[in-house]
């Protein structure tokens, strides 16, 4: 078990996850108190997803836009206001 600081948590977040994935537990500390305990979930736990996170829509599923004006003409127009 390694003991890490508040402050390593937060800077070295992804670094940690991937050691705690491959079964490391570490003892996090603030100011050298131990505060809390980042560890491995069980296989036999029996915490579960309910619902995985998903994309709202994905961006090839949005209907294409187009104008009713070509956008040469459009550009054409804004080009004459200078």
């Amino acid at each position: 078990m390694r003991t890490i600081s508040q402050r390593e948590l937060r800077n070295d977040n992804a670094e940690i996850m991937r050691a705690v994935e491959q079964g490391e537990t570490f003892t996090v500390t603030r100011r050298g108190v131990p505060i809390a305990r980042v560890t491995p979930v069980p296989a036999e736990s029996d915490l579960r997803c309910v619902r995985p996170a998903q994309p709202e829509r994905r961006i090839t599923d949005r209907q294409r836009v187009v104008p009713s004006v070509p956008t040469a003409e459009l550009l054409d127009d804004l080009r004459g206001d200078r």
